[in-house]
C-alpha cells in the first residue's frame, strides 16, 4: 500500500495531538485513541475510503500477526496481563491479600508507611518497568487501601519508580537496550575512550529527570506533598474511605469487594508473599536464561550484562507469569476451596485486565500510524541547523521530551534520538557526547510518564487499578516540575561541562521546587479539609 511521506510536515503531529487532547478532554480513552488512528488512516491515504479501511485492518491485523507469524511481542505482554490478572485473583480468593494487609498494619502504622513500601518496592523490582508497575502494584494495593492513599497516588508512586530505575540500572531490560545503542554509536564516531557499559555507568548521574523524579517521590511520600488534582484524590480517599472520585468501580470497595471475590480466612502472609517472590525471581531467572540461549545460538561467551542484551522480555515475562500463576494457586489447593470458585475466580482475574489490554491494543495502534506519520523523523529536524553547542543537551531533552510524549514511547524515541545526538556531537564538540545521550534519556523518560498513550503509563494505572485519566492527570504537576529541575542542570552542564556544578544547581533547583510544592500543598483548601 502506497501512503503519502509526511516526515518532513508539521501534519505528522495532528493525529497524536488530536488523539492526546480528546483524552485529556473527554477522559476517554478508546475513543480518543480510535479517532487518532482513524484521522492518521485518512491522511496517509489522502482521504481514501477504501484505503483507509485497508490500512486500519492491516494494522489491527498487525498486532495479532507479524511477517506470517504471530506478533509474540504484543501477545506475550496481553498473556502476562492475563497471567498477572488471575494470580492477583487468586491471591485475593486464597486470603493472602487480606492476611498481608493486615500484618503490614503490625508493621506499617500511617498512611506515609504505606506510600514508602510502594516507593522502596517500586525501587528495588526493577528488572522490567510493565513487571514493576504491574507486581509492585499488586504487592502494595492491599497496603495502601487500608490507610487510605487514593490509587492516583499509589498510580504516581508506580509509574515514577518503575522507568526511573528501569533506565538507570543495566541490570534491566531497558539498560541491556540502551547499552546496545550506545555501543552502535560509539562505534560509529570512533570513541574509544570508554566502552558501552562504562558510558552508561556515567549516563547515569546525568540523566536528571530519571535521578530526580525518583527523589521527588519519596519527598512525596514523607512530607505528603500533594498538589494539583491529586490533593482532590488524597482528600476523597481519605474522607470517604474510598479511592478515586469518577472510578466508580473503586469508590468504597476493598480490592476484594471490587473483584466479587469472597476471600478465605484460612489465608497467611506467605499466601502473597512467596508466589511475588517466585514470579520475581522465576522472572529474573528466564530474562538470564533467554539471553543465554542467544548468546549460545551466535557462539558467544556468557555474561549477565551480555544475556540482558540479549534476553526476550516479552517471552520471559510469560515464563515467570506462568510460574508464579502456579505458585499462587498452590495455596488454593492446599485450602481445598471448591474448583468452580477457583475457575470463577480466575475468569474475574483475567476479566479484570481486558480494559487495560483494549486500551494497550489501541494505544500500539496508534503508535503504528504515528510510525508511518513519521512523526519522529520530523521532530528530529528540528534539531538541526545552527543552534550553540552549549543549548544542545537542554534542547535535545526538551525534543526527546516532546517526540516521546506525541508517539508514547521511550523506546523508540531512544532508537531515533540517541543516533542523532551522537551525530551532533560528534559534528559540535566530541565531549559533549555523554551529555547530548544523558539529555535524550532524561527527555525520553519525562515525555513517556505525561503521555496518555505510553503503555508505561496505562499499566501503572493498571497496576494502582486507577482510572487511567485520573493518573495522567495527577502525575503531570510533578512530572512537569521534575522536567524543569533536569532542564537547569541540562542547561549548566552545556555551558560549564561540569557534571559536578550541574548537579548541585539541579539539586538546589530541586529543593526550591519541593518548598514551593510544599507551600501549595498546604494552602487553605488542605488545611480546611484536615480541620
Amino acid at each position: 500500500m502506497n501512503i503519502v511521506d509526511f516526515s518532513h510536515s508539521s501534519m505528522s503531529l495532528l493525529p497524536p495531538l488530536v488523539a492526546l487532547g480528546l483524552a485529556i478532554l473527554t477522559r476517554r480513552v478508546l475513543l480518543s485513541l480510535g479517532v487518532g488512528v482513524l484521522l492518521g488512516a485518512f491522511l496517509l491515504t489522502d482521504f481514501s475510503l477504501s484505503g483507509t479501511a485497508s490500512y486500519v485492518g492491516s494494522t489491527a491485523f498487525g498486532l495479532f500477526v507479524d511477517d506470517g507469524a504471530i506478533n509474540s511481542w504484543n501477545m506475550s505482554i496481553v498473556a502476562f496481563l492475563i497471567l498477572l490478572g488471575m494470580t492477583t485473583a487468586l491471591l485475593t480468593l486464597s486470603g493472602g491479600t487480606r492476611a498481608f494487609a493486615e500484618w503490614a498494619q503490625t508493621k506499617i502504622k500511617s498512611k506515609r508507611g504505606a506510600k514508602l513500601l510502594a516507593a522502596f518496592l517500586g525501587v528495588f523490582i526493577f528488572v522490567d518497568d510493565y513487571f514493576n508497575s504491574l507486581a509492585v502494584g499488586s504487592i502494595s494495593r492491599p497496603v495502601t487501601d487500608r490507610y487510605y492513599v487514593s490509587r492516583a497516588k499509589l498510580a504516581y508512586i508506580l509509574d515514577s519508580t518503575a522507568a526511573p530505575m528501569c533506565v538507570l540500572m543495566p541490570a534491566s531490560s531497558w539498560g541491556a537496550y540502551i547499552i546496545t545503542l550506545i555501543g552502535g554509536i560509539l562505534a560509529t564516531h570512533g570513541v574509544t575512550e570508554y566502552t558501552p557499559l562504562g558510558a552508561f555507568v556515567q549516563l547515569a548521574p546525568m540523566n536528571f529527570y530519571a535521578v530526580f523524579a525518583l527523589l521527588m517521590v519519596f519527598v512525596v511520600a514523607w512530607f505528603q506533598i500533594d498538589v494539583g488534582p491529586m490533593k482532590k484524590h488524597e482528600l476523597n480517599a481519605s474522607h470517604c474511605r474510598g479511592f478515586d472520585e469518577g472510578d466508580e468501580n473503586n469508590r468504597a470497595k476493598d480490592i476484594n469487594d471490587e473483584l466479587e471475590i469472597e476471600e478465605s480466612k484460612n489465608g497467611r502472609v506467605s499466601d502473597l508473599v512467596m508466589p511475588i517472590v517466585v514470579l520475581i525471581f522465576a522472572t529474573f531467572f528466564f530474562m538470564v536464561f533467554t539471553g543465554y540461549q542467544a548468546l549460545a545460538a551466535d557462539g558467544q561467551a556468557f555474561s549477565i550484562l551480555g544475556a540482558f542484551e540479549n534476553t526476550d522480555v516479552g517471552m520471559s515475562l510469560v515464563y515467570g507469569g506462568s510460574i508464579g500463576f502456579i505458585a499462587a494457586l498452590i495455596p488454593v489447593l492446599r485450602q481445598r476451596i471448591p474448583a468452580s470458585d477457583v475457575a470463577s475466580t480466575m475468569w474475574i482475574g483475567a476479566k479484570s485486565m481486558f480494559g487495560a489490554i483494549l486500551i494497550l491494543l489501541f494505544a500500539w495502534s496508534i503508535g503504528s500510524v504515528i510510525s508511518d506519520m513519521a512523526t519522529g523523523k520530523y521532530l528530529s529536524t528540528l534539531v538541526e541547523g545552527s543552534i550553540n553547542p552549549m543549548l544542545l543537551p537542554a534542547i535535545l531533552f526538551l525534543l526527546a521530551g516532546l517526540m516521546a510524549f506525541s508517539t508514547g514511547t521511550s523506546w523508540g524515541t531512544f532508537g531515533i534520538m540517541l543516533p542523532i545526538a551522537g551525530d551532533l556531537a560528534a559534528a559540535t564538540d566530541i565531549m559533549l557526547m555523554l551529555p547530548m545521550l544523558g539529555a535524550v534519556l532524561a527527555g525520553s523518560v519525562f515525555g513517556d510518564h505525561c503521555s496518555p498513550i505510553s503503555d508505561t503509563t496505562i499499566l501503572s494505572s493498571t497496576g494502582a487499578r486507577c482510572h487511567h485519566i485520573d493518573h495522567v492527570a495527577t502525575q503531570l504537576p510533578y512530572a512537569l516540575s521534575m522536567a524543569v529541575v533536569a532542564a537547569i542542570g541540562f542547561l549548566v552542564l552545556g555551558f560549564t561541562g561540569s557534571l559536578a556544578v550541574a548537579f548541585m544547581t539541579a539539586t538546589i533547583a530541586f529543593i526550591v521546587v519541593c518548598v514551593l510544592l510544599s507551600w501549595l500543598s498546604r494552602r487553605p483548601q488542605a488545611a480546611t479539609a484536615k480541620a
